[in-house]
């Protein structure tokens, strides 16, 4: 039986998407990205994550690795890593080689999210010259190949890379990297801000089938939340419209920018529209409102996963509210 915690108990952590805004450039976006992760450094938060995604015009991270850098040279103290990399898009050998390097450069400072989905539809997955060899399913054998750089039981050497310690991390939105994770011993994050009904099997799984390793004596799961706070449960609720519609619009497979907030969301989507993204943004891992409201959505979630630590992604329009979404959450942590 597993001992109640609080989230005082537990480090907090960012996942940037990197948006980019509809009157707003990738440009901003990354400049954003900065401001944000040198304000949360400040605030506490552990550590400052950055997603693999390609042609979605509303998110800026696509080239990972290298965004992973600038933040890591614009902060000083906290870890910066890939919510996640998505190994089939790449070789291994130059994932080994491009964290290896991150991790010469900040030692110390870099984590290794994995995730197995290509992180884009199919025919952008065809542009990014996977390999019959490199399908999700082929992703265990992937993960061993890059660990086997970095021990240096590879034939062939990650300079730099070999020898040196990044911790890896197996994402996921389903059991099969749960089960991974936990046969390899490694930590997990699952991504319940967008898989909410998947959560608790996904984690169960994990901590049920655990092997410990080198790496971990016992489980270490994470789980992603989104938060979206304000002063107000009024301004909370329409800062929020503007996550609404990005996860509308992926859902009618046209992604956007990421749009201003609106009055009246229900003027822009049908009934079974609106169910297929409440059911995306569950209210268990999807917490909008001031910072009473979010301190029991906060404590309400982590009482039902027991997640070692929970990252945070939010999705706002306006660079200062996403600021204070981030100050009002860290209030909850003093």
């Amino acid at each position: 039986m597993m001992s109640a915690k609080t989230f005082h108990d537990i480090p907090l952590s960012i996942l940037d998407l990197a948006p980019v805004v509809e009157d707003g450039t990738p440009s901003d976006s990354l400049k954003n990205s900065v401001s944000l992760a040198q304000h949360t450094e400040k605030l506490g938060f552990n550590r400052y994550w950055l997603a693999e995604h390609h042609n979605m015009p509303g998110i800026a991270s696509s080239a990972t690795s290298v965004l992973i850098g600038h933040i890591a040279g614009s902060t000083s103290q906290m870890r910066v890593g890939s919510g996640g990399i998505m190994l089939p898009n790449h070789a291994p050998l130059v994932i080994a080689e491009q964290f290896g390097t991150l991790e010469t450069l900040y030692p110390g400072r870099i984590d290794l999210g994995l995730g197995r989905a290509p992180g884009t539809d199919q025919v952008t997955a065809y542009a990014l010259r996977r390999t019959l060899n490199s399908s999700p399913e082929a992703f265990p054998a992937m993960v061993e190949e890059l660990e086997a750089y970095f021990s240096g039981t590879a034939r062939v050497h990650s300079v730099p890379g070999e020898g040196l310690e990044i911790p890896i991390w197996l994402l996921g939105s389903s059991g099969f990297s749960a089960q991974l994770s936990a046969q390899k011993g490694l930590p997990f994050s699952f991504a319940s801000h967008f898989a909410p009904d998947n959560t608790i099997a996904a984690l169960n799984l994990y901590r049920d089938h655990f092997k410990p390793s080198d790496v971990l004596a016992e489980p270490y799961a994470m789980v992603g939340v989104n938060v979206i706070a304000a002063d107000t449960e009024e301004q909370a609720k329409y800062i929020a419209t503007s996550q609404q519609q990005q996860f509308l619009s992926i859902q009618r497979g046209q992604p956007t920018k990421l749009q201003p907030p609106i009055d009246d969301i229900d003027a822009v989507w049908t009934p079974s529209e609106k169910a297929a993204v409440q059911q995306s943004l569950d209210s268990r891992s999807t917490i909008v409102g001031d910072k009473e409201t979010v301190k029991r959505g906060l404590e309400v979630f982590l009482e039902e996963t027991q997640a070692n630590e929970m990252i945070i992604n939010s999705q706002i329009y306006h660079h200062e509210d996403r600021l204070r979404s981030y100050e009002i959450v860290a209030e909850l942590m003093e």
